[in-house]
């Protein structure tokens, strides 16, 4: 019968992870490669579970996930301990790991990080991920709170609702002009080339489902710009049409540079506040933070609860 894990196998098995390889996990542990497969192996043996896939790089299972959460939040409070016992200094200060979509990240979300840093010594490391996927995240253990379109809360974790993200159609006048001219919107924006932020990126498809259902383009021209500033620069310099958050429109749209195809139609995305319920004074500012944050830049519901698993 399993009595415990060792935490030496444990910090292994996240390095093995974080780093990709276990020939790069050993060079971080100052260890050999061989050393690092033989402690991931009698992990496995002494928990009677394969925890790792030995891809490149290498990838979690299922048990492997719930292994990894374990080995971070152990972490995390080993570092809230040292911090309060007047040890940190030698150690620097924690690092909280976040999860958190691109739109987020380069609208509201960074001032949410320079008022947590204002009242607690902290680093952050960000994990930038679709809103859609960041819970995977929080259940594979690398990051111990996301920004997620996800209310069901990942085992272990808190969720509280941050708001609405409000997004519109948007092109260039001579865009419009030229593609979206002659016809009902509905007819000729499936065919029209489309910006889409990466493969994840399913808003725009979404978008045309519902004004115009059954009339996708599979062949229609589309570009792929995975960065947000950059996504906007491609709409705004004509490359195609796309769903843009009314905080990064706003400039563009009152300069008459950008126009909104479909006045008064939008996409809502809810955004949710996940994090691992771990009494962590670091991560407690965070979350207090976020929450001011988002409660000022996004659009709220009337009703909001906080649940957790």
């Amino acid at each position: 019968m399993m009595t415990g894990l060792p935490l030496d196998q444990v910090r292994t098995l996240l390095a093995a992870v974080d780093e990709g390889t276990f020939e790069a996990a050993a060079e971080a542990l100052h260890v050999t490669a061989s050393a690092v497969s033989q402690r991931v192996k009698a992990l496995e043996q002494r928990t009677g579970r394969v925890l790792l896939l030995r891809s490149k790089p290498v990838r979690l299972t299922a048990s492997g996930e719930i292994v990894a959460r374990f080995g971070r939040q152990l972490a995390r409070l080993e570092q809230d301990a040292v911090a309060e016992l007047g040890l940190s200094e030698a150690a620097g200060p924690p690092t909280l790991s976040v999860g958190v979509n691109a739109d987020s990240l380069a609208t509201w979300f960074l001032p949410a990080l320079a008022e947590t840093v204002r009242t607690v010594d902290v680093c952050f490391d960000l994990h930038r991920d679709d809103q859609d996927h960041t819970a995977l995240l929080l259940r594979q253990g690398r990051v111990m709170a996301a920004v997620t379109s996800s209310p069901e809360p990942v085992q272990g974790c808190s969720v509280r609702p941050l708001g609405r993200m409000v997004y519109r159609a948007f092109a260039t006048p001579a865009f419009a002009a030229r593609h979206l001219a002659g016809g009902p919107l509905a007819e000729l924006l499936p065919a029209a080339p489309v910006v889409l932020f990466d493969r994840k990126d399913d808003i725009q498809d979404g978008f045309l489902r519902r004004i115009a259902p059954g009339r996708l383009v599979p062949g229609r021209p589309r570009h792929y710009v995975p960065a947000s500033e950059s996504f906007v620069g491609a709409v705004v310099a004509g490359l195609g049409w796309g769903m843009l958050p009314d905080a990064q429109a706003a400039p563009h749209r009152a300069a008459g540079t950008l126009v909104d195809l479909a006045a008064g139609d939008t996409m809502d995305v809810p955004l949710y506040w996940q994090q691992w319920k771990l009494d962590s004074p670091p991560l407690a500012a965070l979350a207090a933070a976020v929450a001011r944050t988002a409660a000022a830049a996004l659009s709220q519901d009337p009703q909001v609860r906080t649940r957790s698993s």
